[in-house]
């Protein structure tokens, strides 16, 4: 049984200052190193395997990667002044049909590596006032800065690296 508190029961309080930015965009760069110690010299067999029926280590890898579009897509939200920011597919479809566990982890991992950049270069050059522009989160209903559209982003990863964490070094 996971100790880890499951994501759609989180609750957030954006209420940092936007100068806590470039702290973020290092924990966003931080994460695909993170993710490549986290799996490295571990055996196959255990990145796949997936206790009742949930995903495996390497399924969670995977769902990282698929969700670098929604943040790309929700980082245009906010540079279009849209008035809500791109639902996520709650389901997690993408990641469910995908097949991981067939893969080979270091695809994953590199192409994972690959989004992340794209991600933390498209915040280089923005400036305060987009960083603090407001939007709708569809789910949580309640407003959003981009500089908390960043730090949701870093929760989630810190989440899945967490679960992961668990499926590796459980006994």
């Amino acid at each position: 049984m996971s100790q880890i508190t499951n994501w759609f029961e989180r609750k957030f309080e954006f209420s940092f200052p936007l100068e806590l930015c470039p702290n973020l965009c290092v924990r966003l760069r931080g994460t695909p190193p993170r993710l490549e110690e986290l799996v490295r010299n571990v055996p196959h067999k255990l990145l796949v395997r997936k206790p009742d029926g949930k995903w495996s280590a390497q399924e969670h890898a995977g769902h990282l990667l698929d969700l670098e579009s929604l943040w790309i897509k929700r980082v245009d939200d906010y540079l279009a002044g849209r008035t809500q920011l791109t639902a996520a597919d709650l389901s997690n479809k993408q990641t469910d049909s995908a097949n991981y566990n067939a893969r080979e982890v270091i695809e994953i991992l590199a192409e994972f590596r690959a989004a992340r950049m794209k991600l933390v270069d498209r915040m280089r050059h923005l400036d305060g006032a987009m960083l603090a522009r407001s939007i709708p989160h569809p789910r949580l209903q309640q407003p959003m800065r981009l500089v908390d559209h960043l730090h949701f982003v870093a929760e989630h990863d810190d989440h899945h690296l967490a679960r992961m964490w668990e499926l590796i070094t459980a006994t």
